[in-house]
């Protein structure tokens, strides 16, 4: 009996999702938004380095947020057992690094005695709890090992001129003891995302692993991070030897409103006490410093700096120490290198890159030459991957998803790219779920572009019954839409109430090559709308259980600002919703928590002289064509979004009112630029779905009575 559930087990193991979920086929029902939230949430995977484990991070969601619980699993690659919690404490874990020799992980986490995040390491050897190894007043996070597993590397962010943990201490110490609370800037940046941007500054430590070891400040007494635009870039390593790090910085960001941050790439002595030393001297943007497995090798990620609004990332590598050559080695018009993985002989690197509506995982040799995709990938995303194992046996897994799969961790063949399941965390409410693969077609559009879109059919679809068309418009707009279990905006709960969805990436939106991307500069609005209209009109055309007179639309970020854009030029659609999109282009440039993007995508301010940036500002700006405003919409915006601030939302509804065109305001005191709190975003998906309920059973816009 044992011997017959071990052969069933690694039978099931072997099976695709999709198989797998055909051998158990229970009833299914309508997506609900409890599918949506509570699926559990995976990330951060990382195999050991002889490929037998992978760790990752599981967060089991609650709508009740102090319920929500967030823990390091371990699984074995080979699919021999399930998964087991490494961890179980209220708090997650982050960055989880292999030691070297594969017997301890560290990791960031914030545990009950901790006022912050320190780093932790747990000995996979001898078992027992994880060992706090730091305890640094301003925390720690992101940990690199040291190539002998006897240090490791960290991030944390220090106060200007603190030499020492008790400095930071009694600076933190001062700053809650002011009697008044203010926020002082002389340059940009002042915010990011969601938070006000405060007085510390990244720096890098060493932590050795001698009992009683107090860590080593690498930047903040140096003349480099005391400049006024430091920041960290993305990403440090060791030197092959352990004698120094290579890191990312930048040195302008206190430039960002007239110019690109770009980041540059940095050698420093893990001793201290030295100047860091400049490695590259071109004006491009470099980040993810690696060293390859020959250990002679340096290889970056580098993104050109060239006025361009987009450019795709390229593989990078130098000869080292020589640093005298560069050479790219995979990435550029056509596809945009995402993470990498090298093979154990440094012959051949792993990379993601975006294809499509798919994120697929390629090789390429370190030497360069022509990528190959791992496979063919057809359905579903990667949303990360890692190798492990020799170079004669590499083992690749990943996390994969798709529109009809939430996350699950699988193993990949090099070879074939043929997926093995190693979890099961939502594959039975996966099963259980009345929904359908994603659609995808392509179309020439007026302008002679290829245009590609997703079509998502809604529960108990019939093809000979006739449905409603949502348009959903993505955000970015260097983005796109794609086969994948979407949490904000759930392409299959959108359309639960019976509504055909439709995904279009228009023109900006990434997959499609640099070019593509590129090309929304100089038109932001004017012809990506004109492309989502015309796409809805292909869909029409191709799917006859689509009803041509009950359609509408929507979108947040930039497809807010798109669905701005679509009240202000048609009125095909019944009804819109807008989150956190804008309404006014100067207005959003002028309180943005970034503007220089957008000032070089209409070609200069919106003061300049230069008549045809004049003329951009002014057509392709949404609030000056108010007076065409006539489909009812719903607003909506967070009062914590500084991506997109509220006051654009607010100057929109004001617009509405004003022109009396039927709207309705939702303004989220808790939220940032996304919904994320359980309960906000279940009334978020009754709001919409109220607010399309009730317009498709209205008169067309066009029909409505003379303003």
């Amino acid at each position: 009996m044992i011997r017959r559930r071990a052969l069933v087990l690694a039978f099931l193991a072997a099976l695709p999702l999709g198989a797998l979920a055909a051998q158990q086929a229970p009833a299914r029902h309508p997506i609900t938004h409890e599918d949506v939230w509570l699926a559990k949430r995976l990330a951060g995977l990382a195999v050991s380095p002889d490929g037998h484990w992978a760790v990752f991070s599981v967060t089991e969601p609650a709508y009740d947020e102090t319920r929500t619980v967030s823990d390091l699993w371990l699984v074995p690659t080979d699919g021999s057992a399930e998964p087991r919690r490494l961890t179980n404490t209220r708090a997650g874990e982050s960055g989880a690094a292999w030691s070297p020799d594969g017997t301890r992980l560290a990791f960031s986490a914030r545990r009950e005695q901790d006022t912050v995040p320190q780093i932790y390491v747990l000995d996979l050897a001898t078992g027992g709890e994880a060992q706090r190894v730091t305890s640094l007043a301003t925390g720690a996070g992101a940990p690199r090992w040291r190539p002998d597993g006897r240090a490791f590397l960290f991030t944390s962010e220090v106060y200007p001129g603190a030499a020492s943990d008790s400095a930071n201490r009694a600076i933190a110490a001062e700053r809650r003891g002011r009697k008044y609370n203010v926020r002082t800037y002389d340059g940009f940046p002042i915010r990011n995302f969601d938070v006000w941007i405060g007085e510390r500054r990244p720096s890098l430590f060493v932590q050795t692993l001698e009992p009683g070891a107090r860590p080593r400040d690498l930047l903040s007494a140096t003349a480099l991070a005391a400049t006024a635009g430091f920041g960290l870039g993305g990403g440090a390593t060791w030197t092959p030897d352990g004698s120094g790090v290579v890191f990312s910085a930048a040195l302008n960001r206190d430039q960002s409103a007239y110019a690109d941050v770009v980041s540059t790439l940095y050698l420093v002595s893990a001793a201290g006490g030295e100047e860091p030393r400049r490695l590259t001297a071109d004006s491009a943007d470099y980040n993810s410093p690696e060293f390859g497995p020959d250990n002679a090798t340096l290889f970056a990620r580098m993104t050109p700096n060239n006025g361009r609004i987009y450019n795709s990332a390229r593989l990078v590598a130098w000869p080292w120490p020589a640093m005298n050559a560069s050479r790219v080695v995979t990435g550029g018009a056509d596809r945009s290198v995402g993470a990498t993985a090298f093979a154990a002989d440094g012959r051949t690197v792993f990379f993601s890159a975006e294809e499509g509506s798919h994120v697929k995982v390629f090789r390429v040799a370190t030497a360069g030459g022509p990528a190959s995709e791992i496979g063919q990938l057809t359905s579903g995303t990667f949303s990360t991957f890692d190798v492990g194992g020799t170079a004669s046996a590499p083992v690749l897994a990943g996390i994969w998803e798709s529109a009809v799969n939430p996350p699950e961790v699988v193993r990949v063949d090099p070879a074939s790219g043929q997926r093995t399941l190693l979890s099961r965390f939502n594959v039975e409410r996966a099963t259980r779920i009345d929904w359908q693969p994603v659609r995808e077609f392509t179309f020439r559009s007026s302008r002679g572009k290829q245009i590609h879109s997703m079509l998502v059919v809604p529960p108990a679809f019939d093809s000979t019954r006739s449905y409603p068309l949502f348009v959903v418009i993505h955000g970015g707009p260097a983005s796109d839409w794609l086969d994948q279990f979407v949490l904000r905006w759930n392409y299959h709960l959108l359309g639960a109430p019976g509504y055909v969805v439709l995904l279009t990436d228009y023109t900006g939106s990434t997959g499609y090559g640099e070019r593509f991307a590129q090309e929304i500069q100089g038109d932001p609005l004017m012809g990506p709308g004109q492309e989502i209209v015309e796409a809805a009109d292909e869909a029409i055309r191709r799917y006859r259980f689509i009803d041509a007179t009950k359609q509408v639309a929507g979108g947040a970020s930039y497809g807010g600002h798109l669905s701005a854009w679509l009240e202000a030029t048609t009125t095909r659609f019944r009804a819109l919703i807008d989150h956190a999109g804008l309404v006014n282009l100067e207005s959003q440039w002028g309180t943005s928590d970034g503007i220089y993007g957008r000032e070089r995508t209409m070609g200069g301010p919106h003061w300049s002289k230069d008549p045809r940036v004049q003329a951009l500002w002014r057509d392709q700006n949404p609030i000056k064509r108010a007076d065409a405003m006539r489909t009812p919409m719903l607003l909506s915006d967070g009062e914590r979004d500084f991506r997109v601030p509220l006051n654009n939302t607010l100057e929109f509804w004001s617009v509405l009112q004003r022109q009396r065109v039927p709207s309705r305001l939702l303004v989220w005191p808790d939220e940032n630029h996304w919904i994320m709190r359980g309960e906000d975003s279940r009334h978020f998906y009754e709001e919409v779905h109220a607010w399309i309920a009730r317009w498709l059973n209205a008169p067309p816009p066009a029909a409505a009575a003379a303003r």
